[in-house]
């Protein structure tokens, strides 16, 4: 019972349940980039789309379109949320697969704040971003188990002037 419990905790339920989620739903995005579904390419723009002017369009159309005209864009962010949501399966890789996703979900939300009047991708966006950083924070025994050895140092300088690097770098992060 004792090892149910420390696999099973809340908090271990709760992470499993973010991993599915965001596994699920980032597969679903990815795979609509990755079949040509989700942007503007120059073989699907809509005739409306097309026949705009580039002064008058709006956000989102040029947006899509901008988007959809590198296959080789398309296909970094599709192959990028995949491989970040298959790792996101499997405890030894669930870091991993957490860290790589995280850019390309910031990016997102840049980029819908910026130039899409859709609030609902927007938000589907943020609860995915705040699901990944919930997994992490789920990990941080871990993560900090993992980051300690890379402060230790013989020097007592070189061992505060790495630790005050690397917290600095996990305070922005």
């Amino acid at each position: 019972m004792n090892v149910l419990n420390r696999h099973f905790n809340a908090s271990g339920m709760l992470e499993l349940v973010f991993r599915i989620y965001v596994f699920t739903f980032l597969n679903i995005y990815a795979l609509g980039k990755l079949m040509g579904g989700q942007f503007y390419t120059p073989e699907n723009i809509p005739e409306e789309v097309f026949s705009t002017p580039l002064g008058i369009a709006s956000n989102f159309n040029l947006a899509w379109t901008f988007m959809g005209r590198s296959y080789g864009y398309i296909l970094f962010i599709g192959l990028t949320q995949l491989i970040g949501a298959w790792l996101l399966l499997f405890n030894k890789t669930k870091l991993l697969g957490t860290a790589i996703p995280l850019p390309v979900m910031t990016n997102i939300i840049v980029f819908d704040i910026f130039f899409l009047d859709k609030y609902g991708a927007l938000a589907s966006a943020c609860i995915y971003f705040a699901m990944l950083v919930s997994i992490l924070l789920c990990n941080k025994k871990q993560i900090w188990e993992a980051i300690k050895p890379l402060m230790a140092s013989s020097e007592p300088e070189a061992r505060t002037l790495k630790a005050s690097i690397y917290r600095n770098i996990i305070l922005v992060l």
